[in-house]
C-alpha cells in the first residue's frame, strides 16, 4: 500500500509526517518499557520477515501499490509499540534504499501501515483473545480476522489522505477509490491472515514465551503460557 511522491499534496504530506513522527516517538517511549531479552531478537526477526513479504506488491491505483503489511503479525509477536516500530523501520529502508514508496510520502505510509495498521490489529487482537477460549483455533481465528480488518482499515487511511489533499487524478471518485482499496485489501488481508495464523500458532506451540499475545493478552488459564488444541 505504498504511496508514491506527488499523489498527495505537500501540505497534507507534511501534516501526516508530523503525525507519523509523534506516533513513533510515543511508540519508542512506551516500547522501551517492554524491552527484554526475548523481545529484542524477536523484533529483529519480525522486521526482516515483514521486509521480505512486502517485496511482493502490485498496483491498485496509479502511484499506489498493494501488498502484505505485517502489522498484526508484528503486534501479536512483539506488542503494539515495537510492532509499529518494526513496520516503520521496514518502510524507511524501502523508501530510502529501494525507492519503494515516495520519500515525501513516507509520513503518509508510516501513518497508514505502521500506526493505523498496527493499532487496528492490536485492538482487535486484544479484544478477541480476552473473550475467546484459550485454544489454538481461537489464536488462529484471531490472527486471520485481525489481519483482514487491520489491512483494510490501513488501506482506507489513503482514502482519507487523498480526500484531504489528492494532487493527482487517479481516474476515480472518492467512493470508487475507497471501493478499490477496500476490495483489494480484503483479499490481501485474508492472505496475510493465513500467513500470520500459521506463523504465530507455530511459534506459540514451540515457544509461547516469545509470543506477546500469548503472554499478555490471552485470558487467564491454569497454565498461563500454554496454548491448547
Amino acid at each position: 500500500m505504498h504511496i508514491s511522491n506527488g499523489i498527495i499534496d505537500n501540505p497534507i504530506a507534511l501534516l501526516f509526517a508530523g503525525v507519523a513522527l509523534a506516533g513513533l516517538v510515543l511508540c519508542f517511549v512506551m516500547g522501551r518499557r517492554e524491552l527484554d531479552d526475548r523481545l529484542v531478537p524477536m523484533a529483529g526477526l519480525v522486521a526482516a520477515f515483514i521486509f521480505a513479504v512486502q517485496m511482493l506488491n502490485f498496483q491498485v491505483l496509479p502511484g499506489v501499490s498493494g501488498h502484505l503489511l505485517g502489522g498484526t503479525l508484528a503486534v501479536m509477536l512483539v506488542g503494539p509499540y515495537l510492532g509499529a516500530i518494526c513496520v516503520a523501520i521496514v518502510l524507511i529502508v524501502q523508501a530510502l534504499v529501494l525507492s519503494d514508496g515516495g520519500v515525501t510520502a513516507l509520513g503518509l505510509n508510516i501513518t497508514n501501515m505502521a500506526l493505523i495498521g498496527a493499532a487496528a490489529g492490536y485492538l482487535l487482537v486484544a479484544l478477541l483473545l480476552r473473550v475467546l477460549p484459550r485454544t489454538t483455533w481461537a489464536l488462529t481465528a484471531t490472527a486471520v480476522v485481525s489481519s483482514v480488518v487491520s489491512v483494510t482499515v490501513a488501506s482506507l487511511g489513503f482514502v482519507l489522505e487523498y480526500a484531504l489533499g489528492g494532487a493527482t487524478d487517479v481516474g476515480r471518485s472518492i467512493g470508487g477509490i475507497a471501493a478499490a482499496m477496500a476490495g483489494v485489501h480484503l483479499l490481501i488481508g485474508l492472505g496475510e491472515g493465513i500467513i500470520t495464523a500459521i506463523t504465530v500458532t507455530y511459534v506459540a506451540k514451540v515457544r509461547p514465551d516469545l509470543v506477546y499475545a500469548v503472554r499478555n493478552l490471552q485470558r487467564p488459564a491454569g497454565t498461563p503460557q500454554e496454548v491448547t488444541a
